[in-house]
Parts: C-alpha cells; structure tokens; sequence
C-alpha cells in the first residue's frame, strides 16, 4: 500500500484516535497519563504543552513589554532580548535540559517552547505601546491622567490589536515547534511522526505531520476570531478603509 493510503487508514482507524487501551491511564504514582497510541490523547497533550509554554512567555514578556513600551525606552534590549531567544535552537535547548536537573519529558519542552515564544509577544506589546502617537499621550496628560491611567486607558486598548497578534503568532509558532518534544521523550502529536520513522511506517508519519499542520490552522483561525474580537471597532473600520 501507498504512503498516502496507510496514512488514510491510520487516520479512519477508530482505534488510532482512542488508543487500544483508551486514552488515559494511571502511572505507578498514581498520577494520569496520556496514551501514547491514541491521537486523541496525543492533541490534547500537544494543545496543553503549547498553551502552557505560551502562558510562562506573556507572564514575562507581557508586563516588560508594557512597562518598556510606555517609557519609550529599552528598544534595543527588547531587539536584543528578541533576536537572542530567537537565536538560540529549540532542540539544541531541549537536549540540554534532558541532560541537566530539568531532566526529560514534558517539563524540558515547556521550558524550551516558552524560550521560543517569548521574542513575538515581547517585540510586539514594546511596539504596540510605543507606537502610540505622542498627540495622543499628551491629551491624556492635558486631561490630568497619572502615568498610570495613560498606560491602561490610552496606550493598552490602542496596542490591543498588535498584542493579540503576537500572541497569535506566538501561539501558532509553539504548536508547531512542540512535535519536537517526542526526541526527549515527551507527548504530544510528535510522538505519531517519531514513532512511525522509528518503525519505518511512513504512513503514519505522514499523518503525524497532517495532524499536526491542522492543529496549527485551527488554533491560527481560533486566534485570528479572538484577535479581530479584542480589537476596538474604530481600529477595525480603520483597517477595512485602509484596506
């Protein structure tokens, strides 16, 4: 049989979405664990880990950005800061976490995933605020607005949109980074592909791969909703006239 045509079987297969044995089972610690010979299991583990990492990255890079973004200062840190986290591989990140205290599994890929998705949102919340017209803050300041109330009143609601955006693309880059997490032996739907070129079932591989392509349009169109959804209406019948 074709590769296309054991990746059709594998994906029409009931059992290949609930595992042999369900979806969940108990470790010998009691906790719960995903299966990892069901699909279903697998995306719910893929979808928690990315989301997960994403979470640690705004909680940091969210507030700096902010704060650095209303100063009008700090630009070439934020560039810097970027351009590093960036720079660096997330499996290079992820080997040596599994070689250090961190050790293998899911832990490692969240820290790792969390590395890689901190530059967007940060880059993006420091633009976002800092790109708000000076006539503008100076009206809010007329008004006799503190610091404080500028920030949160003028600059967020107007910097809104390009957050949610680095967000969005923070997001997206994540699910499709984190399949990497079945090297160090962690879950997610990368463990389909890395099981699969383990026992040379290429049909299953490439399911592993359209699965995971899928998950990354649904969660991009998902964001895209949540994007046009928080950004004010004036900015968006702006947009539509530019457009």
């Amino acid at each position: 049989m074709s590769t296309v045509g054991d990746a059709w079987t594998y994906l029409t297969t009931p059992e290949s979405w609930v595992g042999a044995n369900g979806m969940f089972a108990r470790g010998f610690d009691g906790s719960l664990r995903f299966q990892q010979d069901s699909i279903l299991a697998l995306a719910i583990e893929h979808v928690y880990m990315s989301f997960a990492a994403v979470a640690i990255a705004a909680a940091v890079a969210l507030p700096l950005g902010l704060w650095l973004g209303h100063v009008r200062r700090g630009g070439g840190v934020t560039t810097v800061l970027s351009n590093l986290s960036r720079a660096l591989p997330t499996l290079a990140l992820l080997t040596l976490f599994a070689a250090s205290a961190i050790g293998f599994g899911d832990r490692a890929v969240i820290i790792a995933a969390a590395i890689f998705a901190f530059p967007p949102i940060l880059t993006n919340t420091f633009t976002g605020m800092a790109g708000v017209d000076a006539d503008v803050r100076e009206a809010a300041f007329g008004q006799g607005m503190t610091r404080l109330q500028v920030a949160l009143r003028v600059e967020l609601p107007l910097a809104v949109p390009l957050i949610a955006a680095g967000l969005r693309t923070s997001t997206t880059q994540t699910v499709a980074t984190v399949p990497l997490a079945a090297l160090v032996a962690g879950g997610g739907l990368g463990v389909i592909i890395n099981t699969g070129l383990a026992t040379q079932r290429y049909g299953q591989v490439l399911a592993g791969g359209i699965l995971v392509a899928a998950l990354c349009l649904a969660v991009d169109w998902v964001l895209a909703r949540v994007q046009r959804s928080v950004t004010p209406a004036p900015l968006r019948r702006a947009a539509v006239v530019a457009a």
